[in-house]
């Protein structure tokens, strides 16, 4: 078992643990929790918390610390995937090899689940225990700029307004920058905050995100056309069906693939700029662009 494999399998069941204690104990409709406690049971790489707590590991702390923000962070990309499966979205039947959210609960109620993971997502960062009032304040508002109309939800915006369109190289990657990108930035620059990184290893740190974020992209419409429908856990070949441009559309699958590699090498030269006490970032970034789901 790798470094980082053990450390994957630890820290994604201390997430997990956090994300379901903190939905099963509100005092809210019991519809709604099961809502949200479903979707939050669906799996996943949990990739973002892990990377927000190797940063913090990387700094040489202890990244028990970051646990809430790492779990606030899942249930924001978790309400997400909630409402990309949409009808009026991506309009997708399966998720991760289960009825989507809105299948088993209607849409109204997958609807309000994703809002209230959202909403809920900035009181975990309030209660954090390990972290300073500033250290909360920035956490907030890095997410809400990283999640919101010049993030996340921008992107999804400019995504849905470029199907049927021939976009071009720099549209496709603006689009995956915000849509994708932002959160995967976000990991590292709250593990950054919460470790004490200064404003130039925030910078760099952002520098290797930004790379993965279009690694991960890449590697999600790569496996759109060559994965295996039973790893990915849903139907692959939809990007085409949805008219959606992407990578190996515009550059051909060698194309895609060299430029996977090139974010790689970019991620991995920030890296080479700070000081870390390991090198998991490093296989996180080797991970995202060798996952077969």
């Amino acid at each position: 078992m790798t470094g980082l494999t053990l450390f994957i399998e630890t820290y994604k069941k201390q997430v997990e643990e956090t994300m379901l204690d903190q939905v099963k104990e509100l005092n809210a409709p019991s519809t709604l929790r099961d809502a949200m406690v479903y979707s939050l049971e669906a799996g996943g790489k949990r990739i973002r918390p892990i990377l927000l707590l190797a940063t913090i590991d990387a700094f040489g702390l202890d990244c028990k610390i970051g646990l809430m923000p790492a779990a606030a962070l899942e249930m924001v990309h978790t309400y997400s995937l909630i409402h990309d499966d949409l009808p009026s979205m991506d309009d997708d039947d399966l998720r991760r090899g289960k009825p989507t959210n809105h299948k088993i609960f209607g849409e109204a109620h997958a609807i309000l689940a994703g809002d209230a993971l959202l909403t809920e997502s900035f009181r975990l960062i309030s209660m954090m225990d390990h972290a300073t009032a500033e250290q909360k304040v920035s956490l907030i508002t890095e997410l809400a700029t990283a999640a919101g109309a010049i993030g996340m939800v921008g992107g999804q915006v400019a995504d849905l307004e470029g199907e049927n369109s021939s976009l071009t190289l720099p549209e496709l990657e603006s689009i995956h920058e915000r849509k994708t990108g932002h959160l995967l930035i976000y990991s590292v620059i709250a593990g950054g905050i919460l470790s004490g990184a200064t404003q130039k290893q925030i910078e760099q740190l952002h520098s290797y995100a930004y790379h993965i974020g279009l690694a991960f992209q890449i590697r999600d419409d790569i496996l759109d056309v060559e994965g295996d429908e039973q790893e990915i856990g849903k139907p692959i070949g939809s990007d085409i069906s949805n008219n959606k441009s992407t990578y190996p559309a515009l550059l051909g699958m060698d194309g895609a693939k060299q430029k996977l590699e090139h974010h790689l090498i970019q991620a991995k030269e920030a890296l080479s700029h700070l000081p870390l006490q390991n090198n998991l970032l490093s296989s996180i970034a080797d991970l995202i662009v060798e996952r077969r789901s």
